[in-house]
């Protein structure tokens, strides 16, 4: 297959690599210091899977040189799709597909608006990994998988063979029957314990421990859920006990994606995590005061990294 990510980070970069390793025809939609490393020295990841190097890579900044694409891997932060999407266009055939993988659930309506959304499925990862230095990815935590399907939950060609792409890859791979209730179930675990996480700059071996932030966690899960049910979203009925059980087996030393970068004074997906569940729960008339507390304490730095206010 060929297939652009968009967005060559901690995600993009390991989900990409392992595809490339396997000879799939991958080109990495990078910027700056991080796309002028892998074009002189590759991409290399360091995982607890095993580490590889892919050199040459082919990566670009310029959607226009790329020609036409059998998959788009959206890879980008949240707040960065609307301004990311319209790049996306120059590589788009009549049957490309472009799948979300971010954090959040906002993101494929957004694609969809300015690609059609014959073109846009959902998808989600779970991994904690980051751009250790440029040209480098480094896989800390959590065993890898991805998942993706139509919006519709229809079976298709694409996704069925993508998912034989990273079969191929040794990825473990999903495709829901219901993928916008598997992208769902993902928002209960990411807004929770990114939220919590970046309030309390606490790692998620303390945050599931002590028993009051291990009860804050329960509740702002039990937030997303009733905003996710009251939006007709088909959830687990254990979902709960499903997520922290999750959080409970994660290595200790984790920190979310949203959490650190909130804690390096970076821009974050805060408004896409827990300021979309206050924004959702007030649109379907579900309290949600955990998410609003952690929405209210944080915007205030939010806004300082993005240079809107000044402290």
């Amino acid at each position: 297959m060929r297939i652009a990510v968009f967005g060559a980070g901690g995600v993009g970069g390991y989900f990409g690599g392992r595809l490339a390793q396997a000879g799939e025809e991958v080109i990495f939609i990078a910027r700056g210091e991080h796309l002028r490393a892998m074009q002189a020295n590759g991409l290399r990841v360091d995982s607890i899977k095993g580490d590889f190097v892919i050199q040459p890579v082919q990566a670009t900044d310029d959607t226009s040189r790329v020609g036409k694409v059998d998959i788009i891997l959206v890879a980008v932060k949240a707040w960065q799709v609307m301004e990311a999407a319209p790049a996306m266009k120059p590589m788009l055939g009549e049957e490309t597909g472009v799948i979300w993988l971010g954090n959040g659930v906002d993101a494929p309506a957004q694609l969809a608006a300015e690609l059609g959304a014959e073109h846009v499925l959902g998808g989600l990862t779970q991994i904690s990994a980051v751009i250790a230095a440029p040209g480098h990815i480094r896989h800390v935590g959590i065993e890898p998988l991805i998942a993706f399907g139509e919006m519709d939950g229809r079976p298709s060609q694409r996704v069925d063979a993508l998912r034989q792409a990273f079969e191929r890859a040794g990825v473990k791979v999903v495709t829901p029957a219901d993928i916008q209730a598997a992208m769902w179930e993902k928002f209960v675990f990411i807004a929770s314990i990114s939220g919590v996480g970046a309030v309390t700059r606490a790692p998620a071996g303390v945050l599931r421990s002590v028993p009051e932030t291990r009860q804050m966690l329960q509740r702002a899960i039990a937030e997303v859920t009733q905003v996710a049910r009251a939006r007709k979203i088909n959830l687990p009925e254990d979902i709960i006990a499903k997520t922290l059980a999750f959080i409970d087996g994660m290595a200790p030393g984790v920190l979310a994606s949203m959490q650190r970068s909130i804690m390096e004074g970076r821009p974050s997906e805060l408004g896409a995590q827990n300021g979309a569940v206050v924004r959702m729960g007030l649109e379907v008339g579900v309290p949600t005061p955990v998410h609003e507390f952690i929405y209210a304490s944080l915007l205030p730095q939010e806004l300082k990294a993005r240079g809107e206010i000044q402290f």
